[in-house]
């Protein structure tokens, strides 16, 4: 079973962290003049640094916390995947150079201690497999935040083995629908393969409606847009509130966990700039203008962010710039800043640039959430067309 957070979760690095921030230092002035923010930039290298110091646990792979005080001597694949994600967003930023790109690619072959390619179809365990560990449920939220990974990936360098796994990771998702008519709001990708639950999510759905979004615009096969236009209708007709904001998730009683999670959000607004994109279909986007205005309107103080956790809220800004790059809006990076702001000051202990957001241990997960919002705030905006 994968250990829950919030709602689910479940080279030296020494030298390494030293030559990021001696490209970081070489490199300020032309990033500055591409229009990166200098101290986003130098924020995110220090709290990416921070993991490498404290959360390394060898052969490239993390602890789930520090002081780590789980049994597993690794972390499970949905925090250390956050982590990936931070990582190929610093590579994105302009001026992080070989080192920037080295570290994201350290991070992508890790993942390989969590790949199953012994079931049909394949796809990454919640836990490290054996020799290492011992494997666990397939989450189709995991297995999803990793295929957008490996297309941001491929956006930016090319790598065709990550665009092919990325396909891999489609068909298991797509192995995850519902297709039981008799269930309530039949249909859905299911939250996981685990016996224990037989949720559909949002966050099983819109993130699987993006990555089959990608894929079409990549390859132009309708099938990964039907798949597509299938999960995020779904999402619309059965996790849609009248708030204008999405639900958790549904049972196969019928029964709605009506907690409106900042990450829900996220993916929903970004499949519908994606699918508006594949398709012209305006109300596409304007269904992703109308949860950002709900959202923006909903998450609109520091405490309420809290709640759902950098991790979720990182899922939410990424897919706000992604907005940002069909329908500019200013306040999308303004409320981005302003939640990196408060939390370098206020979260962030200054001696190990640990993020203090609850009392105990500092997560992995958390970690690596507030990373990437300080990694993509040192994005230039005509860069974003790039993010997944």
């Amino acid at each position: 079973m994968r250990r829950k957070i919030g709602i689910s979760t479940r080279l030296a690095a020494g030298v390494l962290a030293v030559a990021v921030l001696g490209s970081l230092n070489m490199t300020t002035a032309s990033a500055a003049d591409a229009g990166t923010d200098p101290t986003a930039a130098a924020r995110a290298r220090a709290s990416y640094d921070a993991i490498n110091k404290y959360f390394d646990a060898g052969k490239g792979l993390l602890l789930e916390e520090y002081p780590n005080t789980q049994s597993n001597p690794y972390s499970y694949v949905w925090p250390y995947s956050q982590a990936a994600i931070a990582a190929e967003d610093l590579a994105g930023v302009p001026g992080a150079g070989r080192a920037g790109s080295a570290e994201a690619d350290r991070r992508l072959a890790a993942y390989e201690f969590y790949w199953n390619a012994g079931t049909t179809p394949p796809g990454y365990d919640s836990y490290v497999r054996p020799p290492n560990g011992q494997g666990g449920d397939k989450f189709y939220d995991d297995n999803e935040w990793i295929g957008l990974n490996l297309i941001q990936r491929f956006k930016r360098t090319g790598d065709r083995a990550a665009l092919a796994r990325a396909k891999d990771i489609f068909a298991l998702v797509v192995h995850g629908w519902d297709t039981d008519p008799s269930h309530p709001c039949a249909g859905g990708v299911y939250w996981t393969q685990a016996p224990w639950s037989q949720d559909r999510n949002t966050v099983s759905n819109g993130p699987g409606a993006e990555l089959g979004a990608h894929l079409y615009l990549l390859t132009r096969d309708k099938s990964y847009l039907t798949w597509a236009q299938r999960m995020y209708q779904w999402a619309q007709d059965c996790m849609l509130a009248p708030n204008g904001l999405y639900w958790d998730h549904i049972d196969l009683a019928g029964n709605i966990e009506k907690t409106q999670w900042s990450y829900n959000q996220g993916v929903m607004l970004g499949a519908g700039v994606l699918l508006f994109k594949a398709t012209g279909n305006v109300q596409y986007l304007r269904d992703a203008k109308s949860v950002a205005n709900a959202s923006l309107a909903f998450y609109n103080t520091p405490e309420i962010l809290a709640k759902n956790g950098a991790a979720f809220n990182s899922i939410w800004f990424k897919n706000l710039l992604i907005l940002d790059s069909v329908a500019p809006d200013p306040r999308y990076r303004k409320a981005m800043q302003s939640y990196a702001d408060y939390n370098w000051n206020t979260t962030r202990d200054p001696a190990t640039n640990l993020y203090k957001f609850r009392e105990g241990s500092v997560e992995l997960l958390q970690q690596s959430g507030i990373t990437q919002v300080h990694a993509l705030l040192a994005w230039p905006r005509s860069q974003y067309h790039l993010l997944a």
